[in-house]
């Protein structure tokens, strides 16, 4: 029954994909507000994986509205669905997710921000990207742990996120994340959580297998705003940690 029910999730979701984009690419020429319509085919294939893997979604406190800039804890690549589906907003990543095979195309045009955390004349470029999206109303979130974990505790924030942030005295919301599944089911951390040694598609397939899991999004109160990047990554992560579960 497992291997049905992902082999289904799996068919599903690649004809979702590949549908949507065709979709975009169709109209994209022939639509006047290319960032609505962006948004409008983000938030389009973030509610299909959604739905599709069968992830509910828990909220306490408050999402920011647009513009915002977010920071949260990253667990895996189901954190994007999660958190879209909370807040209307596009994502910084890895400049290694660019190269991904389609993938990569289409978080590209999707409107994702590619930052390349071993050169740090790359930060600045990055920093007036984010800047110029929030400048036109857009929320941009970011995963300053720079990487996936298993979910025993919030890594350090990498601070160089946050050089624009207290450079431009920008305010910065945050918010923690965790996941679990039924009791019947394996634990979050070896199915949604991506840690260890494995492909994305191996990864997707054991998360398709399980037949519901539960994300948990707790929205800070406030805002924090800091003219020193490093005290300011610092406050982040421990507001962050301090309303964090961890992922069992």
């Amino acid at each position: 029954m497992r291997t049905v029910r992902a082999a289904f999730r799996f068919v599903t979701f690649t004809a979702a994909t590949l549908g949507l984009y065709a979709v975009w690419l169709a109209a994209n020429p022939f639509v006047s507000d290319k960032r609505r319509w962006r948004q409008w085919i983000f938030g389009a294939w973030t509610n299909s994986f959604v739905r599709i893997s069968n992830m509910k979604i828990e909220v306490t406190g408050t999402p920011p509205t647009a513009p915002f800039f977010l920071v949260t804890n990253h667990l895996s690549y189901t954190d994007i669905g999660a958190i879209r589906a909370a807040v209307t907003g596009i994502f910084v990543a890895k400049k290694e997710v660019e190269s991904w095979f389609l993938a990569g195309r289409i978080c590209r045009d999707m409107g994702t921000i590619f930052i390349d955390r071993s050169n740090r004349r790359d930060i600045p470029r990055a920093g007036e990207k984010i800047i110029e999206r929030l400048e036109h109303g857009e929320g941009v979130i970011v995963f300053p742990e720079g990487t996936s974990t298993k979910g025993d505790e919030v890594l350090t924030f990498n601070s160089s996120f946050f050089e624009f942030a207290a450079k431009s005295g920008i305010p910065v919301s945050y918010a923690s994340l965790t996941y679990r599944t039924p009791t019947d089911e394996p634990p979050a951390s070896m199915t949604v959580t991506w840690w260890d040694d494995i492909g994305f598609f191996a990864h997707l397939w054991r998360l398709f297998r399980i037949y519901e899991y539960t994300a948990i999004l707790n929205f800070g109160d406030k805002t924090i705003l800091h003219s020193d990047r490093k005290q300011l990554a610092k406050e982040l992560q421990r507001s962050v940690a301090k309303s964090f579960v961890p992922v069992k």
